[in-house]
C-alpha cells in the first residue's frame, strides 16, 4: 500500500488534509516529486549546455575552499538523509512494512541530491563562453531555494497531532520515540538546507578568475567557443535588450492587458479540471438510470420534474464550460478569442520596439560592416529574428506554460481523487516524454542551424542577381543564373530533408511514449472499476477524458518546444548581429560640433582597412576657411579614403582630423554629419519621388524650398517636363533617372541641407564630358562660399582650386596651385594633365554642342589656369 490506511479514502484516493494539517503521504510525494521532477529537468539541461558548449577550467585557477568542502559533505549528507531515515524506521522501531511513499521519497530524494552535486562540481570545474556572471547558476540556487521552502513547509501542519510538533511540544502524554527521530531529522535537514543555500549564493566552489582562463586562451580557440554559445545562453545574455520589447513600461493599457491574459490562462487550468469532472458525473448518473429503466424521449415531463434520472443541467453545464473553453485545450473558445485579441496589441509592441531596435542598431554599425554584408542576407535575418521573439512568448506563455500547469495539477488531482499510482503513470509518462523531447530536440539544433544558413544563401542569391539585372542581362547570363540559383535551391532542400527526417524521428518516438502511458494508466484504471469495483465507470471516464485532454497539448508540446528552438535559431542570427559593435562610437563625453570658420587639418594621419596594406601614410595638408582644396592621384591612391575619414566612417589608426581646431573623434558623429555636405561619384537615391529625395537633405524643409534647390541645380525645369513633376518615382537606386539627373537631385540635396563643409568625391567622373560641363556652374553653387575638398580625377573639373595635392601610394608627393604644379615638367601632376590633354583632345574632336549646353562650348584641357580664389 502506497500509503497508510487513515491517508487512504474509501475509494482508494489519497487523504491531502487532516485534523489540522497535510498527511505526511500527501506532504512526502508532492515535495519530493517538486524538489526531483526540478532539478531532473532544468539540471539535465545544463548539464547537457555544459558538456556541449563549457570548456574546462585549469586547476591553476580553481581556488581551494574550506566552505565549499562543508557544501559537498551538507549535500552528501542530505543525499544520505532519506536512506538513513527509512533505515531508522525499519530496524530500531520495527517497521518492516512502511508505506510505499516512505519508499518513493527515499529514492527520488537521494538521486535529486546527488544529482544537485554533478551540477554544482561540473560549474566548479567548467564555464561558459558567455558573458561574465559570478556566483552559481539559476538552476542550482533555485534547487537549494525549494529544499529550503519544503521544510519550512511543513510547519504549516504545526498544530496536527499525526505530526511530530504537538507531541513533543505537549507534555500530557508520554513522547513517543519516533517522533522524537522524525524531529531530529527535520532539524538537520533544515539547518543543513539552509547552509548549503546561504553557502551557495557566497559560491566559494565558483573560481573568482574563470574569465580569466579566456585571456590565456588564443583568439582562435576563443572565437571557437563563443561560437558554440547555446542560443539560451544568447538570449538570456541579450535579456536586458530584450526586456523593454517584452514588458511595455508606460503602457498602462498593454500592462493591463497582459494581467487579463494571464488571468484568463489561470482560468483555463480550472476548467480543464471542471470538464472531466462534469464528464464523470453525467456518465455515473446516465448508469444509474439505465439501469431497469424503459423510459423514452417521449416521457420528456417526468424526466424534468426528476431531473436526477436526466442530468440534462449537467449536460448544459459541461457545453457551456467547452463553450467558454473551447472544443479542445487550445482549440477557439471564448476564453481563446478573448485572449488573442488582448494580446495582438501587446504582439504589435513588442514587434514594432524590437525592429526599431535592431534598425537602430543597423545605422549605427560601420560602413565596413555593411560592405562587406548582403543586403538580402540582413534583411531575412532581420525578419525571421523580430518575428521569433513573438513566437517565443507566444509559445511559453500560452502554450509550454499552460501544458507544465496542466501536468502539475493532473498529477496531484488524480493522487487526491484516485490513488499514488496513477499520479506515477502520469508523471513518469510526462517526465520521460519531456526528457526524451529536450534531449532530441537539442540534437536537431544542428540541422535546423543549417537549413536557416542555405535558406539565407538562397535569397542572398536571388536579391543579388536581381539587383545586378542589367549585367545579367549584358553578359547574356540569364541561364547560368537560373543554374547558380537551382543549385542554392538543391543544397537548402537536402538539408530541409535531412532536417525534416529528423523531425518524423521525434515525432514517431513522442507517440511510442504518449501510447504507452495512456494504455497502462487505461487498464490500471479498468481493473479497479471491473475486478477491485474499487472505481466507477465514470472514474474511467474521467481519467480516460483528463489524460487525453492532458495528453492533447502534450503531444503538441514536442512542437511547441521544436518551435520554440527554431524561434531561438532565427534569433540567434538578430543577436548574434546585436552583439557587433560598431568600430567607430561616439566617446562618453562627446559634444556636438560647433562650426565656426570651417577649418579643415590633416595632422600626420595614418590608416589602414587591413593591416598588410598601409592606405595613407602621414597625410598632412590644412583647407583654410571658404578656401577649395582638392585631391588628385592615381586609383589606389587614398583619394576617397580621406572622404571617408573627414566623414569619421572610420576612425584613424595615428595622427588626427579638426575642424576650426576640435578633433572630431571627440565630437558626435550626428553632429558632424550634419555640418558636412557630399556629392558622391555614384549617387544612389530611394526608390520613392523625386521630393522625398531632395527633401533628404533637410527633413523639415517645405515644397517651396525643396523647389528653389532643385532651381538652382538646374534640375527644376527638367523635373517638370516628367508627367508626375516631383511625384515621380526615380526606381530602384534611382535608376529611372539619367547619370547627371542623379547628380543635380545630389547637389539640389546638398543645396538644401545648406553645410558649412562641402566634399565632392569624385562627382563627375561617372558622366561623359558634356554633362560633366553642364553640371560645373551647379556644383560651383553649392562650393561658392564653403570650405571645399574636392576628390576628382578629371584634372580638368579641378583646375580652379585654391590648393591641389597630389597623392601617390598614401603619401602626399607634391601640393600648390595648377599653375604652380605644371611648372614642375617631370611631376605627377603635370605628367596626369599631359596625358588626360591628350585624352580628351583625340576624344573632343568634332563635337556637337546640344542646345542646353552650360556654357555653349567644349573646352578641352588647356594651360590657361581657371584659378578662383575665395
Amino acid at each position: 500500500m502506497f500509503c497508510s490506511l487513515n491517508e487512504t479514502t474509501s475509494g482508494g484516493g489519497m487523504v491531502v488534509w487532516t485534523d489540522k494539517g497535510f498527511t505526511l503521504c500527501f506532504f512526502d510525494t508532492f515535495t519530493t516529486s517538486i524538489l526531483f521532477g526540478f532539478i531532473l529537468i532544468f539540471g539535465l539541461i545544463q548539464f547537457i549546455f555544459y558538456k556541449r558548449y563549457g570548456f574546462k577550467i585549469e586547476k591553476e585557477y580553481i581556488d581551494a575552499s574550506v566552505l565549499y568542502s562543508l557544501q559537498v559533505i551538507l549535500t552528501v549528507l542530505l543525499a544520505c538523509e532519506p536512506i538513513l531515515l527509512y533505515a531508522t524506521e525499519t530496524t530500531a522501531f520495527g517497521k518492516t512494512k512502511l508505506p510505499g511513499y516512505t519508499i518513493f521519497r527515499f529514492i527520488l530524494r537521494t538521486i535529486a541530491w546527488l544529482f544537485s552535486l554533478i551540477i554544482l562540481r561540473i560549474e566548479r570545474t567548467k564555464t561558459m563562453p558567455t558573458a561574465q556572471t559570478r556566483g552559481h547558476g539559476l538552476t542550482i540556487l533555485s534547487f537549494w531555494c525549494i529544499a529550503v521552502l519544503i521544510e519550512l513547509f511543513a510547519l504549516i501542519s504545526y498544530s496536527s497531532p499525526l505530526w511530530f510538533f504537538q507531541p513533543i511540544i505537549r507534555h500530557d502524554s508520554p513522547i513517543e520515540e519516533i517522533h522524537l527521530v522524525r524531529f531530529g531529522y527535520w532539524i538537520f535537514r533544515l539547518l543543513a538546507t539552509i547552509s548549503v543555500f546561504c553557502i551557495g549564493i557566497r559560491a566559494p566552489g565558483v573560481p573568482r578568475r574563470r574569465y580569466a582562463v579566456m585571456l590565456n586562451r588564443s583568439q582562435s580557440q576563443v572565437e571557437e567557443d563563443i561560437s558554440k554559445e547555446s542560443v539560451w545562453s544568447k538570449f538570456f545574455r541579450h535579456s536586458s535588450i530584450l526586456a523593454p520589447c517584452i514588458w511595455p513600461r508606460g503602457h498602462f493599457k498593454l500592462q493591463l492587458n497582459i494581467f487579463i491574459c494571464v488571468l484568463i490562462v489561470l482560468t483555463g487550468r480550472l476548467l480543464s479540471l471542471e470538464i472531466p469532472r462534469y464528464t464523470k458525473l453525467i456518465t455515473d448518473e446516465l448508469i444509474q438510470s439505465s439501469n431497469g429503466t424503459t423510459d423514452t424521449f417521449l416521457n420528456l415531463g417526468a424526466r424534468l420534474r426528476s431531473p436526477e434520472t436526466w442530468p440534462w443541467r449537467l449536460v448544459i453545464i459541461l457545453m457551456v464550460l467547452r463553450l467558454i473553453q473551447g472544443a479542445g485545450s487550445f482549440n477557439s473558445g471564448i476564453l481563446e478569442l478573448l485572449r488573442s485579441t488582448l494580446w495582438t496589441k501587446v504582439d504589435q509592441y513588442t514587434t514594432r520596439t524590437l525592429k526599431l531596435r535592431v534598425f537602430t542598431h543597423l545605422h549605427d554599425l560601420s560602413l565596413a560592416w555593411h560592405l562587406k554584408k548582403k543586403t538580402g542576407e540582413i534583411i531575412s535575418i532581420v525578419d525571421r529574428g523580430t518575428d521569433s521573439l513573438d513566437s517565443i512568448l507566444n509559445y511559453i506563455l500560452f502554450n509550454i506554460f499552460p501544458t507544465i500547469a496542466d501536468i502539475s495539477i493532473a498529477v496531484v488531482y488524480l493522487i487526491i481523487t484516485f490513488n499514488i499510482w496513477f499520479g506515477i503513470i502520469v508523471f513518469g509518462t510526462m517526465l520521460l516524454y519531456l526528457s526524451v523531447t529536450i534531449f532530441v530536440t537539442e540534437w536537431r539544433t544542428k540541422f535546423k542551424k543549417q537549413v536557416n544558413k542555405l535558406n539565407n544563401e538562397m535569397k542572398a542569391s536571388v536579391v543579388d542577381s536581381l539587383i545586378n539585372f542589367e549585367t545579367v542581362k549584358y553578359y547574356g547570363a540569364e541561364q547560368y543564373e537560373v543554374e547558380q540559383y537551382r543549385e542554392t535551391i538543391e543544397k537548402y532542400q537536402k538539408a530541409e530533408w535531412t532536417n525534416q527526417l529528423s523531425l518524423q524521428l521525434l515525432n514517431f518516438i513522442q507517440a511510442i511514449l504518449i501510447t504507452v502511458g495512456l494504455t497502462v494508466g487505461s487498464l490500471y484504471c479498468a481493473w479497479l472499476v471491473s475486478v477491485k469495483h474499487e472505481l466507477t465507470v465514470g472514474d474511467y471516464v474521467l481519467f480516460g477524458a483528463y489524460v487525453i485532454q492532458l495528453y492533447g497539448p502534450l503531444n503538441f508540446f514536442g512542437t511547441y518546444y521544436r518551435l520554440i528552438q527554431q524561434a531561438f535559431v532565427d534569433m540567434e542570427n538578430m543577436l548574434d548581429l546585436l552583439d557587433i559593435k560598431p568600430d567607430v562610437q561616439d566617446s562618453p563625453f562627446a559634444k556636438d560640433l560647433v562650426i565656426n570658420n570651417g577649418m579643415i587639418e590633416f595632422d600626420n594621419v595614418c590608416f589602414h582597412y587591413q593591416n598588410e596594406r598601409q592606405i595613407l601614410k602621414n597625410v598632412s595638408f590644412s583647407i583654410l576657411p571658404g578656401q577649395t582644396l582638392a585631391i588628385v592621384g592615381p586609383s589606389g591612391a587614398g583619394k576617397s579614403t580621406i572622404v571617408r575619414l573627414l566623414f569619421r566612417f572610420y576612425d584613424v589608426q595615428s595622427g588626427s582630423i579638426k575642424i576650426d581646431g576640435t578633433d572630431i573623434s571627440v565630437v558626435t558623429q550626428n553632429s558632424l554629419r550634419r555640418s558636412i555636405g557630399v556629392v558622391p561619384q555614384d549617387t544612389v537615391l530611394f526608390n520613392k519621388n523625386i521630393l522625398y529625395n531632395i527633401r533628404y537633405g533637410r527633413v523639415t524643409a517645405t515644397d517651396r524650398e525643396v523647389e528653389n534647390a532643385a532651381r538652382t541645380a538646374e534640375m527644376h525645369d527638367r523635373i517638370n517636363t516628367f508627367p508626375e513633376g516631383y511625384k515621380t518615382i526615380v526606381g530602384e537606386r534611382g535608376l529611372k533617372l539619367s547619370g547627371g539627373e542623379k547628380q543635380r537631385v545630389a547637389i539640389a540635396r546638398t543645396l538644401l541641407k545648406a553645410p558649412a563643409i562641402v566634399l565632392l568625391d569624385e562627382a563627375t567622373s561617372a558622366l561623359d564630358t558634356h554633362t560633366e560641363r553642364q553640371i560645373q556652374s551647379a556644383l560651383q553653387t553649392v562650393c561658392d562660399g564653403r570650405t571645399t575638398l574636392i576628390v576628382a580625377h578629371r584634372l580638368s573639373t579641378i583646375s580652379h582650386a585654391d590648393v591641389i595635392i597630389v597623392l601617390k601610394e598614401g603619401e602626399v608627393v607634391e601640393r600648390g596651385s595648377h599653375d604652380e604644379l605644371l611648372t614642375k615638367i617631370d611631376g605627377v601632376y603635370a605628367s596626369m594633365w599631359k596625358q588626360q590633354s591628350t585624352s580628351y583632345t583625340n576624344a573632343d574632336k568634332p563635337t556637337t554642342i546640344s542646345d542646353d549646353s552650360a556654357d555653349g562650348q567644349v573646352f578641352a584641357p588647356t594651360n590657361q589656369s581657371h584659378h578662383h580664389h575665395h
